[in-house]
């Protein structure tokens, strides 16, 4: 494995009411050494209730199952963990379609992405990942219609925290938003990846948002994609 092996593994908890898609899964993610299978529930409310004991660090979500659905745990997941005052695992939607309102539902409560359950397995792979890294990951070529769903709901007004941004912040939200990593901020803005870090979470901390997910869709949802 690669740099990310080094360290304690990534613990992954998965969510989905399908048996043979559960073991597959977990083949998958037992196979790398950087990744830790932390157990499987097969609705929501399992999943949640799981989720508390297990202290996963990331977390494949089914949006369509019995008990309790995606959307409804994903958001459970993250006010139990926010109201015990500790780090929510990321959640990774796992749905059959390239976007529908589910999906885009459960990013707008917390999730941190969505990917499609016929999705290649490295790129699930490498959804785990990222999410775990603090980036958002997007099912491909789903990114557009996504987008195009949160900006039909845009309110017409900039929201008053985003005054709070200084001149800076603002550059390195918009290039944020645009889906840029941290080193390719740093490279546009010729900073430190470190300073760009920083920056982040400062922007993360004044606006209330979770993560980058978060804030892309935070952008589309007030019409702040073109600011430079």
């Amino acid at each position: 494995m690669s740099g990310e092996g080094q360290g304690a593994p990534i613990r992954v908890l998965l969510v989905d009411d399908q048996p043979l898609f559960r073991a597959g899964v977990r083949m998958l993610l037992s196979s790398q050494d950087d990744l830790e299978f932390a157990g499987e529930a097969a609705n929501g409310q399992e999943g949640a209730a799981l989720a508390r004991e297990a202290r996963p660090d990331v977390v494949l979500m089914d949006i369509r199952m019995p008990v309790m659905d995606g959307i409804a745990a994903t958001g459970r997941i993250i006010a139990e963990a926010e109201g015990e005052g500790r780090q929510a695992p990321r959640i990774i939607v796992l749905t059959t379609f390239d976007l529908d309102e589910a999906a885009a539902r459960a990013i707008r409560g917390g999730a941190s992405g969505f990917v499609l359950k016929d999705a290649e397995p490295e790129f699930l792979l490498a959804a785990v990942r990222t999410v775990h890294a603090g980036s958002a990951v997007i099912a491909a070529g789903a990114t557009r219609e996504l987008f195009q769903y949160f900006s039909a709901r845009r309110p017409a007004l900039e929201p008053e925290e985003f005054a709070s941004l200084t001149a800076r912040e603002r550059e390195i939200f918009a290039l944020a938003a645009r889906g840029l990593s941290n080193a390719e901020i740093a490279g546009s803005e010729f900073l430190s990846e470190a300073t760009v870090k920083t920056h982040i979470s400062r922007i993360l901390s004044k606006l209330g948002l979770r993560d980058r997910v978060q804030m892309v869709v935070y952008a589309f949802e007030h019409g702040l994609t073109g600011t430079e």
